[in-house]
């Protein structure tokens, strides 16, 4: 690696481990110090806890007048991993305080001194993986207890190693942390590797996956497509003469809407000098889809580099043709125009929510407001390292994430790729496409088949036919298809063969009876450019016989369709990407995205929730369950999409509470997070029939507005490694900041609903499975209510009483927070007749309620004693 280019990354590599300032020399030591001491009672901190606490960031929120500190707790000047707290000071006193520090940490360690070297721990981590050898590995720095390595066998990015304490079980283990980008960037590995014995305690990705895991769910799509609502004032934009035909928000895929050629998309307020802007100078640096937030650009051969950018020239036109009846390939313009455009539209909407350069935003030029600069995000158009997937990997502030959007697999049986035109054997044939070479496009590739010949002069190859030695047949080939067998040798070095003697395509044959299957590159395949598709044994036997028969056979290699899915029409899922890049700058501060990563983090949720806000338009209701994905995955609009369930706040819909993420059966991240969005989608509709819905996503003042500068901020609040209390805190927090608690109580009644009532417990973070959900409210006299608006009767009434799960199948749970004495449950049916009542003696917290003899469908459910009355609605399903 060149030594100039290292130091210049190492300087935002390594600028989290070594720019954090003691809170003793700092302006905030005292006020914090004063609040830990007068607090101290809920915490159990001992002197030594608190002797070495570092603030790794600092930041001013205008949302809520807020000064954030992050700040690290470390031990003999070796950092304790994840134990980041996170304070709010506001008028200069601590407003809020989220944390992470650990008392009685001089009883917890093992050691200080390690005896696994930092070497050796980076050999650990790449013999897991299988990633090369670490022979040609160069320390090319060390500052205290971090190491910096390069190695341009293993990364094209300096290799971090640092010395830190990881919380377990049985204690804090010394151990080393190890940061290693792999060199296609696929994924960048944080790992921990225990200095003592070289074991690895844990290993975690920044590269975070959305991968489908059920692709084969495709419905064929007929949907009535909406055109976009305006969504903006038209002073927010930017006059910089830019034009982008894109399916442009709220439409969130090509079933959702159709595509608009808009101009001047730019927010001014969030990207002043346009999108195409790098040096704050008027004019546009870039004439292609790169700027200062975003340089999208394709990355078919998936090495996670850079690649083809289209042009818009001098003019920024960005308005290229859109024909989805052929291969992605010909359509990247639009594709990459239409992703360059949402990340944009992200950055900008959640600019002005909050998410700015000073917390962590990504952007090329700050232009002096504040924060690391020269992150801007590389999004890779039709990526060709996976199918049904998308990724977004975060670092640390100052340094580059990117997204990678794929191709999803496309709807019905594949076309047939061979047509023969002429002679006995006219016709079509089924093959499989290989993985490697150029892909078969919409225009047919015509000539004539030639059968390769080789010399078996080399390897354990028996069979002249099967391109596995020298070729002896070279003229006949240029400019015709080769025919081969499959035989002892790799594809791709048979291909690759034949192509250097000049054929167009390839043809290979069976040698087994079973169906033909997809070809993998092996050692060469990189080098092949040439089309190639493999065809069954009894049909490339019968091409075959009657090309040594001397026939003349004219074909034709195509793809007949159907064709892949390109994720980067699907704007929900590119917002859901460029979510995690948000969640992961805010929670913990800007330099810490490692925060993220425990059991019950709920990333994947304010990833969702993201997406569903930016495609909100003004005639939707709550009434109008969403699904996640639907375009990719081949669903209608209306369809379920990836998830458990669609979000709605109805319960016949979507019945998940904050207990079902005990449930293993619900995966981690993507089940958890979901339960999270679930939330959030109620209480956005919440909002929205409070305040209203406003189009601008800019400057409107509506419910969506307000929801989503709520959750900007509680993500600022929130310490590292959060759980769902934690998050619903930080809400709560985020509202007392910004309105003084006006919607306090709203908050409240949402999240129990869903089970996060005023008696849930998260437990530890790090588990999701000892979650307790709890569906009461705050007593009435709780002083953090007393600006909101009065709980009505029936708010009360569930402040005494909840009911759930609900819809139920054959239990219902009947919670309270005190003791009503005799009462009697009735059930009630939409005819007036009661089906069920049961009196009990002194209910206390909790009864339980057998429903299974019911029929299904929707019943009133009565409660009814000498001091007390409540009614709801149950389903019964």
């Amino acid at each position: 690696m060149n030594k100039l280019l290292l130091n210049c990354l190492c300087i935002l590599f390594c600028v989290s481990a070594i720019a954090q300032e003691s809170l003793d020399d700092s302006n905030y030591d005292v006020v914090v110090k004063t609040y830990l001491n007068e607090t101290n009672s809920q915490y159990n901190f001992t002197d030594r806890d608190l002797e070495e606490l570092y603030i790794s960031d600092t930041y001013y929120s205008k949302n809520t007048n807020i000064t954030h500190l992050y700040i690290n707790q470390y031990f003999e000047d070796i950092k304790i991993n994840g134990a980041i707290s996170s304070v709010a000071l506001k008028d200069g006193k601590v407003f809020y305080f989220a944390n992470r520090f650990l008392n009685f940490i001089e009883d917890r360690i093992n050691t200080t001194s390690a005896i696994v070297n930092a070497i050796n721990a980076v050999n650990r981590l790449v013999s897991n993986f299988e990633l090369g050898n670490t022979n040609d590995l160069i320390l090319e720095e060390e500052n205290g207890n971090v190491l910096t390595f390069s190695s341009e066998g293993l990364s094209d990015e300096p290799i971090i190693a640092e010395l830190v304490f990881v919380k377990r079980e049985d204690g804090l283990r010394l151990a080393w942390n190890i940061l290693l980008v792999t060199i296609n960037n696929d994924h960048w590995w944080s790992a921990n590797i225990d200095a003592v014995t070289n074991e690895i305690i844990e290993i975690n990705d920044k590269v975070l996956s959305c991968k489908f895991t059920n692709p084969e769910i495709y419905e064929e799509n007929n949907n009535e497509k909406e055109f976009a609502h305006k969504l903006f004032e038209d002073s927010s934009f930017l006059v910089d003469g830019s034009s982008y035909n894109v399916f442009t928000l709220p439409s969130e895929s090509p079933n959702h809407g159709s595509r608009q050629l808009i101009s001047d998309a730019a927010d001014v307020n969030s990207s002043p000098f346009g999108w195409h802007d790098v040096d704050g100078i008027a004019g546009a640096d870039f004439t292609i889809t790169r700027g200062n937030n975003v340089w999208a650009q394709e990355d078919r051969n998936g090495n996670g580099g850079t690649g083809y950018a289209p042009d818009g020239t001098s003019a920024l036109n960005f308005d290229f043709p859109l024909d989805f009846d052929q291969p992605p390939a010909g359509y990247e313009d639009a594709a990459i125009t239409n992703l360059f455009y949402i990340n944009n539209m992200m950055h900008d909407i959640w600019y002005n929510h909050g998410f700015d350069e000073v917390s962590g935003n990504f952007q090329a030029n700050n232009y002096g407001n504040g924060g690391l600069e020269g992150d801007f995000v590389f999004a890779d158009a039709q990526d060709g390292s996976g199918v049904n997937n998308a990724t977004f990997g975060t670092p640390d502030d100052g340094q580059n994430p990117r997204m990678t959007m794929f191709l999803w697999n496309p709807v019905g049986p594949p076309g047939n790729p061979l047509i023969i035109n002429t002679g006995s054997l006219a016709g079509e044939y089924s093959g499989v496409p290989a993985t490697f070479g150029e892909p078969l496009t919409a225009t047919p590739i015509t000539s004539n088949l030639v059968l390769a010949v080789d010399n078996n002069n080399g390897g354990t190859s028996t069979d002249m036919y099967d391109a596995c030695d020298d070729i002896t047949n070279s003229s006949e080939l240029i400019g015709n298809i080769a025919v081969l067998k499959r035989g002892d040798c790799e594809f791709g070095i048979k291909i690759l063969r034949v192509e250097l003697e000049g054929a167009i395509a390839a043809i290979v044959v069976n040698n087994v009876p079973d169906a033909p299957i997809s070809m993998g590159p092996g050692q060469f395949g990189d080098n092949v450019n040439i089309p190639s598709i493999m065809v069954s044994q009894a049909d490339g036997e019968a091409i075959i016989a009657a090309l040594i028969n001397g026939d003349t056979i004219s074909a034709s290699l195509v793809n007949n369709g159907p064709y892949q899915v390109d994720g980067d029409f699907d704007n929900g899922i590119v917002a859901h990407e460029y979510g995690h890049g948000i969640s992961n700058r805010l929670t913990g501060g800007p330099s810490n995205t490692g925060c993220l990563f425990n059991l019950e983090q709920m990333g994947e949720g304010w990833s969702d929730w993201f997406g569903l806000m930016i495609t909100m338009k003004a005639s939707d209701t709550e009434a109008n369950a969403r699904g996640i994905a639907t375009y990719a995955i081949g669903q209608p609009t209306t369809g379920q999409g990836i998830r458990p369930a669609r979000y709605s706040p109805d319960f016949g819909v979507n019945a998940f509470t904050y207990g079902d993420t005990n449930n293993e059966g619900l995966s981690v991240p993507h089940g958890v997070g979901f339960v999270w969005a679930t939330v959030l989608w109620d209480l956005t509709w919440a909002y929205i029939d409070k305040y209203g819905f406003d189009s601008d996503l800019y400057n409107g003042d509506g419910g969506n507005n307000k929801i989503m500068k709520l959750v900007i901020d509680g993500l600022k609040l929130q310490p590292c490694n959060p759980g769902f209390i934690d998050g619903r805190d930080a809400l709560l927090a985020a509202d007392m900041a910004t309105t003084g608690g006006v919607d306090q109580c709203m908050i409240w009644e949402i999240f129990s609903k869903r089970g996060l009532g005023y008696g849930a417990m998260q437990g530890d973070t790090a588990s999701r499975t000892d979650q307790v959900q709890s569906f009461t409210l705050p007593p009435e006299n709780d002083s953090s209510l007393a600006n909101c608006s009065s709980l009505s009767i029936d708010d009360v009434e569930r402040s005494r009483v909840n009911i759930y799960p609900n819809p139920a199948k054959s239990k219902l749970n009947i919670e309270t927070i005190s003791t009503f004495g005799d009462i009697t449950v009735s059930i009630v049916d939409l005819n007036g007749r009661t089906i069920l009542t049961k009196t009990f003696n002194a209910l206390g917290n909790k009864l339980i309620l057998d429903i299974s003899g019911l029929e299904k469908g929707l019943y009133l459910l009565e409660i009814k004693g000498e001091t007390f009355t409540s009614s709801e609605k149950i389903i019964k399903n």
